[in-house]
């Protein structure tokens, strides 16, 4: 039987937690690679990654990554990728792909393009999924289906390069997207960074109430805070960068979502049933239209299974 050749012969992964753990577990199961390279920074990392099996080879920089790598993929907070990007710059093959997997797309394309080599192709990518573990036990293959991943390649972008990077993310089991990086940062502000901060915001503040102890707040919480919470237990490395990454967009939404909580307080400090009845009438209606086109599911991002968790290390 003919086995089909992969997509790339050689995958190389800058970074190797949740996603790029989940990438090349995904990339394996579906034979997509030929090869998958890895490094990350610390030792400890690498170390954990070798004894797991999941890549061919991990070394110790990312310069030694990316030799010879027909993709090659930053998994790494995006503060992170400008430095990174200087660091492989006079080690990419001609032809390679570079992408990467943060979710703020205008702040990205600012601080690696400057730094790439004309012979490569640059296309900035989003996988819209994850859960709120990190580290190299996180990962999982199955992280991917169903889920948006959203390509933001620069105006004049090779069509062939833009068209392997989606096929790649098809076999993953991602639905693909193409988008500008600021219409990206746009919709994600609203969709995934703003829900973020305002996570982090009502745990933190529960954390703070002198009325109610820590222990009271983690006994009885409700459906709605265990929500928040695993949202807020997310990598607060990953989602510094983010919020300053994206700084103007969340900043606008923000504005906005101050405006309308702003009426709510309003309504509520003069007793009007009929604006609050209004509004979460409006607002079930979103949530329906994400369930009818089938956004959500019994394994939701947050909270999805990763049995390799149980094995982690101390």
């Amino acid at each position: 039987m003919n086995v089909p050749a992969p997509l790339f012969k050689r995958l190389a992964l800058i970074g190797f937690g949740l996603i790029g753990g989940s990438i090349a577990r995904a990339a394996r199961a579906e034979g997509l690679a030929g090869e998958i390279v890895t490094t990350a920074r610390s030792e400890r990392t690498r170390a954990r990654v070798a004894e797991l099996g999941i890549v061919d080879r991990v070394v110790e920089t990312s310069a030694e990554a990316v030799e010879a790598a027909d993709l090659v993929i930053l998994c790494i907070p995006v503060g992170a990728c400008g430095g990174v990007a200087q660091e492989i710059a006079a080690h990419l093959k001609e032809g390679a792909i570079i992408s990467d997997v943060g979710s703020v797309k205008g702040a990205v394309v600012k601080d690696i393009a400057p730094h790439l080599p004309k012979h490569v192709h640059f296309i900035p990518a989003h996988p819209v999924a994850g859960t709120e573990h990190s580290g190299p036990d996180s990962g999982f293959a199955e992280l991917f289906i169903n889920r948006w991943c959203i390509l933001t390649p620069p105006e004049g972008t090779d069509a062939d390069a833009v068209e392997r990077l989606r096929a790649f993310w098809t076999a993953l089991g991602a639905k693909v997207e193409i988008m500008t990086p600021e219409h990206h940062d746009l919709v994600l502000a609203i969709t995934s960074h703003l829900p973020h901060l305002i996570a982090y915001t009502i745990v933190g503040t529960a954390d703070e109430l002198a009325q109610v102890t820590s222990s009271e707040v983690i006994k009885f919480s409700a459906g709605g805070f265990r929500d928040f919470t695993r949202i807020a237990a997310s990598d607060p490395t990953m989602w510094r960068d983010v919020f300053l990454a994206n700084k103007d967009a969340v900043l606008e939404m923000l504005g906005t979502f101050n405006e309308d909580l702003s009426k709510l307080t309003r309504a509520i400090r003069r007793g009007d049933g009929e604006a609050l009845f209004d509004h979460f009438t409006r607002t079930r209606a979103i949530r329906r239209g994400i369930v009818e086109i089938g956004q959500d599911s019994a394994a939701p991002d947050f909270g999805r299974p990763h049995p390799q968790l149980e094995k982690k290390p101390d």
